[in-house]
This record gives C-alpha cells, structure tokens and sequence, in this order.
C-alpha cells in the first residue's frame, strides 16, 4: 500500500481516538452517561450510530460474496439477521423499548417479569445471551478484518487485526457510549463518501453493455428458486436447497424483528433516545443511511465480475476489487471509510456487552451498592475481558460464514421464541423465558457438532425445543405478579394476548391508544415500511448495475411507501402527547 494511503488512514485512526479523550471526562460522570449518554442525545445522531453500526466491513465483505455467488437472489438471505428491522423500529418497537426506562436490555426483563426469583433468573438468561452473542460478533468482527488485511499488509494477518481491535478498544473504554456515537457520525459521513465513490466507479467502468455480457438475465431476479442446481457438489452447496433456506429465512427475520432490537447494540440506541417519539423517529432514519451500502456492494461486485479471475474465496473479493481499482489516496479514504465501518460495529458492539458484564453480573451479583466511579472503572474492565473472550472465538473459526450461520441460524433460532413471547403473551414468567433461552443455548451448542447440517435442517428443532421449554415452564410455575405484569402493559402498551392484564390495568384508567399504536395501524405500518426499506436498497443496487427501469420500479415504491408513512404515521406522531 502506497505511503499516502497508509498516512489517510493513520491520521483517521488518530481523530478517533482523540474523541475518545474528548469524551472521556462527560463519560466518567455516572454509569448512565457512560452507556446511555445520558439518554440526552438527539434521534438523527443515534440512527446514524445504529446505522453505521450495521455497516460492518466483516458483514460487508459477507454481501459482496453472497452477491457474487447468487446474483440478486441473494437479497433473501439478508431475512435472517433482519435486514428490515426499520419498519418494526419506526411502527412501534423503537416506543416499546425507549418506554422501559431501563439501561440495559436484561434489565428490562425486572420490568416484565419481576424482581423476584423468577424475574432475576431471566435477567441473568438474557445476559448471558447477550454477552455470548455479542462475543461472537466480536470473533466475527475479528475474522473479517483479518482477512481484509491479508491483502493489504505484508504482516501476519492475526497482528494487523489484533492492532485495529486493540484502537478501537481503547477508545471505547476512554468514551463510552459519547464516543461510539459522535464517532459514529464522523464514521457516517466517511463511509458515505467511500460507498458513493465506489459505486460511481463501479458504473463508469462497468457499462451497460459490459454487464449484459458478463451477467445472465436471471442474476437480477428475485424469484426464489427451489434449487440451486448450478451449486450442487461445489463449494457453496449449501445454499442448493434455496426454496427451503428462504422459508426459514423469511421466518426467523419476521420473528426476530417482533422480538425486539436483535444485536443488542440497537437497544442500548433507542434506550439513549430522549423520548419514545424520539425512539420512532431513530428506527424511522435507521434504514436510510444504510442505503449507499448495498448500491457499494452492487459496485464491487460488477468490478470484481469484470475485472478479476483469480480470488478462489469470495470473502475476499472486497479488498481486492479495492487494491486493483482504486487510485492511491483515494484507496486511502475508502479503506479508512471502512475501517470506520468496522469500528462502529465493534465500538457497539462491546460498549453494549460490557454494559450487560457490569449492570446484569457485576452490579447485581458482587457489588450492588458500588459507586459511580467504581462502577465506571468496572466498565472499562468488562470492556476488555469482552473483547478478550470475542478473540478466543474468532481465533477457533475457519470463516466469515461459519460464524456468521452459526451466531443466526443456531444461536438465533435457541433465543428468537421467547424473545417473541415476552412482549405479545401476559403468561410467560421469568423461569419461562430463562428456561427457553437456555435450552435454546445448548441445542445451538450442539450444532456445533454438526457443521454439515443444512441450515433448513438444524433450525426447526432448536427453536421448537426454546419454544416447548418456555410454554411447558410457565404453565408449570406460577405466572408474574399482577401487580408487575399491570405496571408493564401501563407504561409500554404492548398488544397481543394481554386481555387479562389489559383488564385489570383498565379498572384505574387507560389513556387511549395513539392513532400509530393501534395493532390494525402498525400491522399496516410494517408492511408498508417493509415495501418501502426494499425499493430504498433495491433501487440504487439496479442503478448501478445499469437496470433502469428496475431500479425506476423499486424507486417508486419507496416513494410511495415514504409517502403513505407520512400521512399513516410521521403526522399523527408528531401530534402525539409526550410523557
């Protein structure tokens, strides 16, 4: 790499970890300014960091391959991590969680479920859920930004990823939850920049002609086929099966999204939002800053399609698209622009874990009555045992894949069930949910042993026997206090199987619903955000590659779908009276 480009991307490392020193003093002031920020931060800068924050290089490098290999069709393996979580966030979950009052999403379960014995043992089952998983979005992280390195850097890949790891790390622990998301705009405005350059590239290179020629018509359909005849017997035979994948993938994204935020970073955002409007406006946003991702994986692909013969593993097309067609110091922005992706999901992502070692173990087992300054000290230790625990798990995985499948489809599938049931049915206890999570861990740990299965095969059982656990603990035990169960449906005011709650709640008084909270509205609302989130992706993608009347298609229904949101939702909430 070029000397210029190798000082572009010292100096950006440099700025980022002097916000970390700026922030450092405003973080240290008490637990809530150093995780929530003080729960004082405006709607636009948090859906920037949520945004940006799913804006990884190791996820990014993960679409371009699944791009490469299955052409469009693709767009439906994103239904596992729920891809269109925006609409659920902007329609009513974003409320749901900001009216919690609470730091972190284990905490939130003293609020449905109690603080007795019941209630804490979710909390402690949520906790650790979240601290597994998002230790392997560290491993994860960790085997993308090896990889990406490979390519660049003469040094031993496991070094350059430890040393970008060890940056990121420390100005996390200096700023908290202030310098994840600050840095997260500068990281905004630095990746847009990179992803509008990448694409412009990819379609003055790559013209019309070009790609009818090195594309089959069918690489731009979006119709679901049954199998994939073309992959069996080769390296990616496991997607052959598709129709059966995307019947699980659809499945899991839609129940993942009802559950609630799903990366555990997304929510600690909404938690640090100012208020529940503030919170819908954040998952409104959240969706548009990340459309200039999938319009810069459309360009890598067509450059990698048109230009390179020789990368055998189809992780590593990014960087290398990058190192042949990027000029020096522009090669420089668009690396630091995604490094900048990568460190705000792993900035995130281990703010939000070490949030969950100090608030839902540290604070609730060992030391209660701690100070503020002792519990922030706490919090710069969990930091780093996170990350530390993040690296045994990348260094055991062998790709981006495996990790990645393994975290959605085993890991996912174990805790999606109960996340369902704690918001939409009253009779779910405490053991019930713990009970489900649990045993959803260990028949994802089980997996583990089984790393041929298809995944159409391994996810129907793991989330059968977390939703069985649940159902058969709860009805075994008694349910939630009443007077716990009341207080939750008064401050959230959930729908679903909630009528015996809902009538007890409705003997003192219920303010009625919001226009944009009644169930009929959301439903309407989801939908509508879900049309609207595909045609914002879709349209730039098919814009690059040259498909104009495609892309004029997908752009009209985002238009519409912004249109009818507008009258459906942005203007009756605005006129909603605050708490």
């Amino acid at each position: 790499m070029h000397v210029i480009d190798l000082g572009l991307i010292a100096f950006y490392l440099a700025a980022v970890l002097g916000l970390g020193f700026w922030f450092r003093k405003r973080a240290a002031q008490s637990l809530e300014s150093y995780f929530l920020g003080g729960r004082r931060m405006p709607w636009l800068v948090l859906a920037m960091s949520g945004s940006v924050s799913n804006f990884d290089i190791t996820g990014t490098m993960w679409i371009v391959s699944l791009l490469f290999i299955l052409g469009l069709k693709s767009m439906w393996v994103h239904w596992m991590w729920g891809f269109l979580m925006g609409a659920f966030f902007l329609a009513y979950m974003g409320k749901w969680v900001r009216r919690s009052k609470v730091m972190t999403g284990a905490e939130w379960m003293t609020t449905r479920f109690g603080d007795d014995r019941g209630g804490r043992s979710a909390r402690t089952a949520y906790a650790l859920m979240a601290v597994l998983t998002l230790a392997s979005f560290i491993g994860y992280d960790f085997q993308g930004i090896k990889k990406f390195a490979s390519v660049y850097l003469p040094f031993p890949p496991e070094l350059c990823a430890l040393v970008v790891l060890g940056l990121t790390t420390l100005y996390v622990v200096l700023g908290g939850l202030y310098s994840v998301v600050f840095t997260d705009v500068l990281q905004t405005a630095i990746l847009t920049l990179a992803s509008v350059v990448i694409a412009v590239l990819a379609y003055r290179l790559v013209d019309a002609d070009s790609v009818r020629r090195i594309l089959p018509e069918k690489w731009f359909s979006l119709a679901p086929s049954w199998r994939l005849e073309s992959l069996a017997g080769a390296p990616d035979a496991q997607y052959q099966w598709f129709g059966a994948l995307v019947i699980v993938w659809v499945l899991k994204g839609i129940l993942l999204n009802a559950g609630g935020p799903a990366q555990m970073y997304d929510f600690q955002r909404f938690l640090a939002a100012r208020s529940p409007r503030d919170a819908a406006k954040t998952g409104a946003a959240w969706s548009a800053f990340l459309v200039v991702r999938w319009a810069m994986c459309m360009g890598l692909v067509l450059l990698a399609l048109s230009g390179i013969a020789e990368v055998r593993d189809p992780e590593l097309i990014m960087p290398v698209v990058l190192r042949r067609f990027l000029p020096v110091g522009l090669r420089g922005v668009v690396i630091a622009g995604l490094l900048s992706a990568f460190m705000s999901t792993f900035s995130s992502t281990v703010n939000s874990g070490a949030s969950y070692l100090v608030r839902d173990f540290w604070q609730a087992y060992i030391r209660p009555r701690a100070g503020e300054k002792e519990t922030v000290r706490a919090g710069y230790f969990a930091t780093v045992l996170l990350v530390v625990l993040g690296l045994l798990i990348g260094f055991q995985a062998r790709s981006i894949h495996q990790i990645w499948n393994w975290m959605m489809m085993a890991l996912g599938a174990g805790v999606v069930l109960p996340n369902v049931l704690r918001w939409y049915w009253w009779r779910l206890n405490g053991w019930g949910y713990s009970a489900g999570i649990l045993a959803g861990i260990l028949g994802s740990v089980l997996v583990l042993f089984l790393p041929q299965a298809p995944m159409f095969i391994t996810f129907p059982p793991i989330a059968l026997v977390s939703l069985g656990a649940s159902l058969i603990v709860s009805f075994l035990t008694p349910p939630v206090d009443a007077s716990v169960l009341v207080s939750f449906y008064r401050n959230v005011r959930p729908f679903g199987l909630w009528k015996p709650v809902r009538l007890k709640a409705s003997a003192d008084g219920l303010p009625p619903l919001p226009p944009t909270e009644r169930p009929s509205r959301v439903v309407g609302n989801v939908l509508v955000g879900m049309a609207g989130i595909s045609g914002l992706y879709l349209g730039p993608m098919l814009l690059v590659a040259h498909r104009p009347r495609q892309a004029a298609v997908w752009l009209a229904v985002a238009l519409t779908a912004a249109a009818v949101l507008w009258r459906t939702w942005l203007r009756p909430l605005n006129a909603e009276k605050q708490p």
